[in-house]
């Protein structure tokens, strides 16, 4: 609900960048025991885009804010705070948004890498939002990032079919009337067990072992991420609605974390939520984990399926487990 006495984090600005490589479901087709039809009716995925040698979550962040420096005409040392969400940053140090800062010239933000897997964007403007209440900063760049494809075992298909590489971005600004009017966030450690890459941090450090056993790959349990994704999302939007008196009809548009279509239909239709309320794009990308949210934010506008004014619905859930919510009123030209 609304309160006149606190600025609102508004989202001013959206950039996007995916690699120019594509892999069909066909391509998988010649690489592993699977086929097109048992991709897409389990997951609703018909492509993914892979980086390039090259190309890097740096990079492709950097790609994406310098589309909203360019579109919305701004300095890049105006920009106050650089917030990086990923699992996949290019080293654990420094940290992306280290690197990103340098490569843009925001020589006066400082700022952060913010790891909470497919929850990471969502969490990320929690503490944008947060950072712009405080009254303390004006222009905040949030960025979802990850390259999948550095993590993924191309001879598992429970994990390689689902995941694409990808980055978002959003310029934060505050506004008095429009942007996150509320949210809710939660984790559980228990569901650590379920998603998750056993090596590469100081419990399991790498070596010729842990490479031998791919244990620096995602290691996933299918069913139940998939039930707990389902209750996560269906019962943090539910709170966010409730606690601010909305019902199905009022919301615009929802924007799930695109893991699954199945999950985003099943928590859809317990939301009571039309196709036209629903946006999906996980066709085109697969999970790109922290970055699904402002790609699709990007798709969204670009496809017109957002409105000055709309209300709308982030939610997300992701290892750890992570989950959370937010509600906006959507003004990005204020």
């Amino acid at each position: 609900m609304k309160n006149k006495n606190i600025l609102y984090a508004n989202i001013t600005a959206v950039g996007k960048y995916v690699p120019e490589k594509i892999i069909t479901n066909y391509d998988l087709e010649q690489k592993m025991d699977t086929t097109n039809e048992w991709i897409t009716s389990r997951t609703g995925i018909e492509q993914r885009r892979k980086a390039s040698n090259e190309e890097t979550s740096v990079s492709m962040s950097v790609n994406a804010i310098k589309e909203i420096i360019k579109n919305k005409n701004i300095n890049p040392k105006d920009i106050d705070a650089i917030i990086v969400a990923t699992i996949t940053p290019d080293m654990f140090f420094p940290s992306c948004a280290c690197l990103i800062q340098q490569q843009i010239k925001a020589t006066n933000a400082w700022g952060f890498d913010l790891s909470a897997a497919c929850s990471g964007f969502i969490f990320a403007l929690e503490t944008a939002s947060n950072m712009i209440q405080s009254k303390k900063y004006k222009k905040i760049i949030v960025v979802g990032v990850d390259t999948m494809s550095s993590i993924i075992d191309y001879n598992d298909r429970n994990t390689a079919v689902l995941f694409g590489d990808g980055a978002g971005a959003v310029l934060i600004e505050p506004s008095e009337t429009n942007g996150i009017i509320d949210s809710k966030m939660k984790i559980d450690g228990d569901g650590g067990k379920f998603l998750y890459m056993p090596a590469g941090g100081s419990l399991n450090p790498a070596t010729e072992k842990t490479v031998k056993n791919n244990m620096h790959f995602v290691k996933q349990d299918g069913a139940s991420v998939f039930k707990n994704a389902v209750k996560g999302m269906t019962d943090i939007t539910s709170e966010i609605m409730n606690n601010n008196n909305l019902s199905n009809h009022n919301i615009n548009l929802f924007i799930a974390h695109q893991a699954n279509k199945r999950i985003i239909d099943l928590v859809a239709k317990k939301l009571k939520f039309n196709e036209t309320q629903t946006f999906i794009n996980i066709d085109k990308y697969a999970n790109t984990t922290a970055a699904t949210i402002p790609i699709a934010l990007y798709d969204a506008l670009n496809s017109k399926r957002l409105h000055d004014n709309d209300n709308i619905v982030l939610t997300t859930f992701g290892a750890g487990f992570t989950w959370g919510s937010i509600y906006m009123k959507w003004n990005i030209y204020e």
